[in-house]
Parts: C-alpha cells; structure tokens; sequence
C-alpha cells in the first residue's frame, strides 16, 4: 500500500516552504503518523551527511529530525551545491557525480533523473504513512515547467495534491497566489488545492475578505494564516536568511552567566557552506555572533570563526583582497583567538594544492597552522566521534581537501589521544568537523578557553542543550500548524489527494 502524500510549494523562494514542511510533519508525527520528508531536487551549500555516509541538504536533515527519524539519501535524492553563477556540483543519491552548467542541467540532464527521483519517492511512500515534499523556488517558473522534477514535475509524476506557501510580510501575497495558479497549465491546476499564508503580522479578520475574495477568484480554499514567528528559520537552504552585517538568526541575546558577553565574528567568505555551524554558539547565553565583511569589525571580536565554503582558493583571495586576511595574521601573532571550520581549516594551513575545486594549483595559505592540503577527486563524507579539550565530541565531515599536518596539537583525538582531525597552535585552532560545536560539553570547554585568552569573564551556562533547543525550535514549528491551519482539510490532503472539480483559473501556461 502506497502512503499519503503532499507537495508543499511556494510563490517564491524563501517564502517558508522548509520551516512548513517540518511544521507538517511535526504535526504528523505527534498525531501517531509515520511520516518521512522528501525534496526531489535541492540547491544549497548547506548540507549534511547522513548516517550510511550520504549527502543530502540540511533542510531535509531537519526536516527528518522532526520526523524524529534519521535521515536517508532518499529524502533528497538531487543536492545541487554552486560553485560560482553558472555551475554546481551534482550529488546523486548523496555521491558527488560531477560538476554541471546551469544550461546543461536544464538542457536534459535533470530530466533523465527523474527516474532516480521517482524511485526514492516511492521507496518512501512504501515505507511511510505520509510523505511530506517540499518543492523548490515557485511552481510557475514557466522557462523551467519542461524540466521540472521538484515542482509541478513530481506533483504530476506522483499525483501530489500542492498546497501553495506566500509570505504575506514580502507583500504581493494575493497577486503571487493568484498569478501561480494562473501560469500553470489545466493538467498542473488540477493538483493545486489551495494556499498557506506564512509570516501574517496583526489581526487576521482584517485579512479574510482578501481571502474570500481569493477564494472566488480560484475556487480554491486557504488553509491556514500563520503567525509571524522569530527565529523559526533553522537550517536554511537558499542562503544566510539575515543581513551578513546582522546578528545570527535575528536571536536576542540572554544574559551572561558570566560577568561578560562574549562576541564572535564570522568572515562571510563567498560561496559559504554550512554556516549553521555557528547557530550552536548563538545559542549559548551571553554570546553575541555577528557575520562581517571588514577588517576592523575583527577588531572587538573575542573569537573569529573562518567558516566552511565550497571555493577554499576563491575564499582565501577575497580575505586578501579585504584586508581580512592581515587582520587574522596581527590576531594569531597576539594570541587571540581564530578557528577555522572545513575551507576555514584549509585557508589558514601553510600552502594548498587545489586541481579539483579552482584548479588553481599550489596556492599559498595564510601560514597560522603547520597544515598543508591537498585537494582529492574523491569527497570525504564521514560522521566521526572522538574527544576534544576533555570532552566527547561530534560532527560529520563534508571536503575534497585532504589535510597534512605537520605540528601543532591534535584538535581532536580518539580515546588513546591520537590525532583523528586537526590542528592547533596557540589560539588558532582549525578542524574538518562541521557540527562540532552542537556538542554540549565541548561547546563550553572551547568558549572557557576562548573566553580566557581574550580575557573576558565569560561563563558558559550549565545547562544548555542545543538538542533540546532545538526539539523545541520543532516543536513551535508544529504548533503553529497545529494552532493556525486547518489541519483536517490538511491531512485529507495528504490522505486522498486534491479536491476534485478543481476550476481552470486561465490564462494558463503559455504554449
């Protein structure tokens, strides 16, 4: 028996489709469903490797998590991670298979995975009671409807019923749901069921003759408004969802255990992956996490974090060219804090040699960290444990950079205190793991360190849990569907498909 199943789409990017996808299935999960998420085709350079060494997008990850299942290469059979404007790398079934142009992805070679898409879609719904999908970008891309196989194209393929997602807060909301509909063709129309207004601000009564007003327009129903909600953007996919000069997450900071606050400034490299490294720091009370562009906002800042990217050689020449490279020299040669994560890691060893991502060859590094790096074919993907600073430790490992360090102090070390990844010297510390710091007991012997050589009187809090914080994060998402949709017309959705009767809002999409 094949389970229920349903697209969320939206109008836009960024209009709310993952946050409303881990709310559903949320909201499944607590009502004794079996659920699984699933996103045919993903493009983002946050990701996440799962527990049989796949890759797959963080948002999926997430969205799993508040499936509260793990995580599988099913659910995102398609990562796409760009490598600059006009091409990505391909992940296929969380393997790397080789870096494409946009135009050659949409000229057929997407089309010919839709097979492969098609097939980890159904192994889900073999498994599950309910497979909740989220789409990509706006179903009524109409230079793309062709070769579509994460919108319109799976819906069709899969016979999902699509809820379309607007964010009222950008404005437009009722042009964008109405002109969605209207651009796709009738076949397209007939699995529309209606609209999910998201990010809503004041009385919603002032909001429902538009709807009504929607509703005669479409013939189709709205259902739910959901509230505006602070810091419920967790593990985004398109990009950083807050200004690079603004605070991680919009989070307001609580107070400090401690005497100080500590503040922490994160180099927003170009083409930077998995950033949500630092959501575990923003977190902790007391700590104020801030992502800059300039030398002198390294200036005040107790810790500088040199984050993952997908370009290293490209990262490390705008550090140079910013004079954000010299600015972490005079703080290494001061005994000030620096670490550096994945490309981070890699931009502060001695020299690398790179004929995999640039091709740029031997390019000297900024020196901080007797490390030289050597770019491999083959991804590492792993999801390795060790200990660090005295404490148990986490993280999963996503890199073509292959590290030989030559000094320092092993980072992290297996229980015999061997070397597993790497290094430090001084204040500058540098690793592969991404995802270290959501270790708790870690998380706040490193700030202790960090705190002490900047000389702040920092204290961690005792008790913070960045899982449990983020179980809660999950929980919110769930409420709000539970609270602010109709949540029996949802999961007739989701148990029988698409109204039927559904009427033809024309034009249509062009011939």
């Amino acid at each position: 028996m094949t389970g229920g199943g349903l697209l969320v789409a939206g109008t836009t990017s960024d209009a709310g489709k993952s946050v409303v996808t881990a709310g559903i299935c949320r909201w499944l999960v607590r009502q004794g469903v079996k659920v699984a998420p699933f996103k045919a085709q993903n493009m983002s350079l946050n990701s996440f490797v799962t527990r049989e060494g796949a890759e797959i997008g963080r948002a999926q990850a997430m969205q799993a998590q508040a499936c509260r299942i793990e995580p599988t290469a099913l659910m995102n059979p398609v990562l796409l991670k760009p490598g600059g404007e006009r091409s990505s790398q391909v992940v296929l079934l969380g393997r790397p298979v080789g870096e494409m142009s946009a135009r050659g992805y949409h000229g057929g070679r997407q089309q010919r995975l839709l097979d492969t898409v098609l097939d980890s879609l159904a192994q889900l719904r073999a498994t599950y009671d309910a497979v909740i999908c989220e789409g990509a970008g706006s179903p009524a891309e109409i230079n793309l409807r062709r070769t579509d196989i994460v919108n319109m194209g799976i819906a069709r393929n899969a016979s999902l019923p699509v809820l379309v997602v607007g964010d009222i807060d950008r404005g437009g909301v009722f042009a964008s749901f109405f002109g969605t509909v209207a651009l796709l063709s009738p076949e397209d129309q007939e699995l529309v069921a209606g609209f999910l207004v998201n990010k809503f601000r004041g009385d919603v009564s002032l909001l429902e003759p538009g709807l009504d007003m929607l509703h005669g327009l479409t013939g189709r129903h709205t259902y739910g408004v959901l509230p505006f909600r602070h810091g419920l953007g967790i593990d985004e996919e398109d990009g950083l969802a807050v200004s690079l000069r603004g605070a991680v997450r919009e989070s307001a900071v609580t107070a400090p255990v401690g005497e100080d606050v500590l503040r922490i400034a994160v180099c927003a490299v170009p083409l930077m992956s998995n950033f949500t490294d630092v959501d575990a720091l923003a977190a902790e009370p007391g700590v104020v996490v801030r992502f800059v562009d300039r030398p002198e906002e390294l200036a005040d800042a107790d810790l500088v974090v040199v984050p993952g990217t997908r370009g290293t050689v490209r990262a490390l020449g705008w550090l140079r060219e910013r004079g954000l490279a010299d600015a972490l020299l005079r703080r290494a040669a001061e005994g000030r804090p620096v670490l550096g994560i994945c490309g981070g890691y890699q931009i502060l060893g001695e020299r690398i040699e790179d004929d995999v991502e640039s091709r740029a060859g031997r390019v000297d590094g900024l020196g901080l960290l007797p490390v030289r790096v050597r770019f491999a074919r083959e991804k590492t993907l792993e999801r390795p444990v060790g200990r660090a600073l005295g404490e148990s430790v986490e993280g999963y490992e996503i890199h073509h950079g292959v590290a030989d360090v030559r000094g320092g102090e092993a980072f992290v070390s297996d229980d015999g205190g061997h070397g597993l990844d790497g290094c430090r010297v001084g204040q500058t510390w540098g690793t592969h793991w991404h995802g270290s710091l959501e270790s708790d007991g870690f998380r706040r012997a490193f700030l202790r360190e960090v705190a002490a050589a900047a000389g702040r009187r920092f204290v961690p809090a005792p008790d913070t849990s960045f899982a449990a914080l983020r179980e809660e994060q999950l929980d919110r998402l769930g409420d709000l569907i539970e609270q602010h949709a109709d949540t029996d017309a949802l999961w007739r959705l989701v148990e029988s498909g698409a109204p039927p009767g559904l009427p033809f809002v024309p034009p249509g999409a062009p011939a």
